[in-house]
């Protein structure tokens, strides 16, 4: 792994559209080699996107791969490239939302489109933020990805362990909250609710802390531009009405509001995740050969 790391560290030295190239590269070998992940892929893409022929099916769960993989090389540049380079490469739209992270608790809420780490990186830059984290099996990549998430401004990192008390405590200190919610983690405190129409194990946290804490939620995603130009970061308006009173609903609203963003740029999104592993009683598994 450090012979990776000390790679990837070369790389960041390299003009993006080249850096970009290389990464859709290995996704490319990575698409025909990882069999398992590429299943899952497809089933995601079967179950989501059943308008679609197999042939597109199969197009772009190609293309997802190309974005994954070079959205992992291109940490390189989110690691180890001077602020300065990150600032012209990432266009923030329509701006940080600095008033509302500074008017009062904020739920930034972050789906798993796979430049996700480069809206963290644009918030890092601008403002002190808190996050859940998952530590990493080897130490030498935990220990990097921590330092370039830590880079720009103190981070208050949570495991999920801790549970959600740390968490509402940053917020009542009014720093935003990092927040991605779009995972599989079982169903202990997820009730399925539609993802593009199939249910789905989903947690109500977003609901829940924002009903706890007065939080307005403002998402957030981040795709890539064209022509290898860099990255597009959008904010989107805090939602209106908010949880509201009915937790599964506000989580049902949530679901939503994702498939509209992933409709927009469906290779970006994290097919290769068991985003329907949890299945309601009696219901097989829909990854099961």
């Amino acid at each position: 792994m450090r012979a990776v790391i000390a790679f990837m560290w070369l790389l960041h030295w390299l003009p993006l559209p080249l850096l970009g190239r290389f990464g859709e590269a290995v996704g490319s070998l990575l698409f025909m080699a990882l069999k398992s992940r590429r299943h899952i892929a497809l089933t995601n893409l079967r179950l989501c996107m059943p308008e679609l022929s197999e042939a597109e099916r199969v197009a772009l769960a190609r293309r997802h791969f190309q974005a994954y993989s070079r959205s992992v090389w291109e940490r390189a540049i989110l690691w180890w490239a001077p602020e300065s380079r990150l600032r012209r490469l990432i266009k923030v739209e329509p701006a940080m939302p600095m008033h509302e992270f500074e008017a009062g608790p904020v739920i930034v809420l972050c789906p798993h489109f796979v430049c996700l780490d480069v809206a963290g990186a644009a918030c890092a830059m601008a403002a002190t933020m808190s996050s859940m984290y998952v530590a990493q099996s080897n130490k030498a990549f935990d220990d990097v990805l921590r330092r370039g998430r830590e880079r720009f401004r103190p981070v208050r990192i949570f495991s999920r362990q801790e549970g959600i008390k740390p968490i509402l405590r940053a917020l009542r200190e009014r720093m935003p909250y990092f927040m991605l919610p779009d995972m599989d983690f079982g169903d202990k405190d997820a009730p399925f609710v539609p993802f593009f129409g199939v249910p789905a194990a989903t947690l109500t946290a977003t609901a829940r802390i924002a009903a706890s804490t007065g939080a307005k939620v403002i998402p957030v995603v981040a795709t890539y531009l064209p022509n290898y130009r860099g990255w597009q970061v959008k904010f989107y308006p805090a939602w209106e009405d908010y949880p509201g009173e009915d937790m599964i609903e506000a989580t049902r609203r949530m679901n939503a509001f994702i498939e509209e963003r992933v409709r927009e740029a469906p290779a970006e999104y994290f097919w290769t995740h068991k985003r329907f592993k949890t299945r309601p009683a009696g219901e097989p598994s829909p990854y099961a050969k």
